[in-house]
């Protein structure tokens, strides 16, 4: 019991976040955006499922439905901080086509470099859950025709402007 203290006090002052002057304490919601940040920027992949995708991309056209856009950066993500470490838990879709073990593994590699690195945090595992595969040219064609589609409601309301 005492050396497990030992290694914790340890922990805690070769710890950058540990100071004689003081401690700092880092919310959830910052590692956890940190963590769906650092996902997305390894190609190929989207945060959250099918659903949670879905869900979020209708809550972000709903004004305040969202906080600022920024809801889908740890969509997906979930995180247990304490002093020193972190745990964190992924979930993730994969483009179809890329090897899911090679994506996994640069997600962690990302998401451990990010967090350790940003935030001070020993980050002691990230579990990845791939739930969904999606089509990046398929995506691609339903944001051209969602793109069409605004430019025409923009155009009617501008025409039912000028008739008044």
């Amino acid at each position: 019991m005492s050396e497990e203290r030992t290694q914790q006090q340890r922990q805690q002052q070769d710890s950058p976040l540990q100071t004689e002057r003081g401690g700092t304490r880092i919310e959830d919601s910052v590692v956890s955006k940190i963590a769906g940040i650092a996902a997305q920027e390894v190609d190929g992949v989207r945060m959250g499922g099918g659903t949670s995708q879905a869900i979020g991309g209708l809550l972000s056209r709903v004004p305040g439905g969202s906080s600022g856009g920024s809801g889908g950066q740890s969509r997906g993500v979930s995180v247990e901080v304490g002093e020193v470490e972190a745990a964190i838990d992924v979930t993730l879709t994969v483009a179809y086509g890329i090897s899911i073990p090679q994506v996994a593994e640069a997600v962690r590699r990302n998401i451990i470099n990010r967090v350790e690195n940003l935030v001070g945090l020993n980050v002691t595992e990230v579990n990845i859950t791939v739930n969904d595969v999606f089509f990046p040219e398929q995506e691609q064609q339903e944001q051209q025709e969602q793109q069409q589609r605004q430019l025409e409601q923009q155009r009617q309301g501008e025409e039912e402007q000028r008739v008044r």
